[in-house]
């Protein structure tokens, strides 16, 4: 049993500092767990979407438990509870509607036991909640869990720009966040139509475990060490959407249009680097 046990931790730490998918599985396997329990913290229309990602990729890949829990704010639903319709019907009818979810996706209203012995936590909700849910959610989840910010947004103080994945690490005790951001809408990604997006991430092996939970044949997902790049760029991106929009709401040509998004871009990048240092220029690509 000795031999094995040091076997084991061997080919575990060769793994991980191997950094590739491989070792993201295994890093798992530690405090007794042999695989990565998921939660999802929010339920919204975006929430809704990636639990149907995330449900389908845990059952089709090795590493991951099979049970993913979505915490659910209760809502009543012509007179039933949300959580109770996702249950059974396996449908959020009021933030997505016609989308069905896997069997496997179960919605909890409590969520302290949503988050209960996760290792992965994935943080989907407007975050002005955050102040309320962190306490609720610290201590209840496994030891060494990561989490992964798909809220889109920036707050300020005096200073300039706070970071949400800032705001949840504080609140998480100083635990590892890494972001996934992109052009994803969220009922398209709920059907299937294909799209992007990118994992920010600081720790190389947290980057590769996010991205092969995430990564599915319609749902692409690409990985760099840029947390700060990533999430701001995901958030500022809107701002020029907004600027795009505005030019066919103002029935201006596509010289325009283009022009707006050529210097939005840039001025992304250059707002991004005046707060903050290590942005990749490759992150907005």
């Amino acid at each position: 049993p000795t031999r094995q046990i040091f076997g084991a931790l061997a080919l575990l730490a060769a793994s991980a500092a191997a950094g590739g998918e491989g070792g993201s599985r295994l890093l798992a396997w530690r405090e007794g767990q042999k695989k990565e329990k998921v939660a999802i913290i929010g339920s919204g229309n975006w929430g809704t979407a990636i639990a149907k990602v995330v449900g389908r990729n845990v059952l089709e890949k090795s590493g991951f438990d099979p049970e993913v829990r979505m915490y659910v704010y209760e809502e009543m639903v012509n007179g039933r509870k949300l959580s109770e319709i996702i249950n059974k019907e396996h449908e959020n009818v009021k933030y997505l509607k016609g989308v069905k979810l896997t069997d496997n996706v179960i919605a909890d209203p409590d969520v302290s036991s949503a988050v209960k012995d996760a290792t992965l936590l994935i943080f989907v909700m407007p975050h002005q909640f955050l102040g309320r849910l962190c306490p609720q959610i610290r201590g209840q989840h496994a030891r060494g869990a990561r989490a992964c910010s798909l809220i889109k947004g920036i707050e300020f103080d005096a200073n300039g720009p706070i970071l949400i994945s800032s705001l949840i690490k504080k609140q998480m005790g100083g635990m590892d966040v890494s972001v996934l951001m992109g052009a994803n809408v969220a009922g398209e990604v709920a059907k299937d139509e294909f799209c992007e997006s990118t994992v920010g991430y600081s720790k190389v092996a947290h980057g590769a475990v996010w991205r092969e939970l995430f990564d599915c044949p319609t749902f692409r997902v690409n990985k760099i060490k840029d947390v700060a790049g990533v999430e701001l760029c995901g958030a500022l991106k809107n701002v020029v959407a907004l600027g795009a929009g505005f030019c066919d709401g103002l029935g201006l040509g596509g010289n325009t249009k283009a022009a707006i998004i050529r210097v939005g871009l840039t001025e992304t990048i250059q707002f991004c680097k005046m707060f903050y240092g290590g942005i990749k220029d490759e992150v907005r690509k």
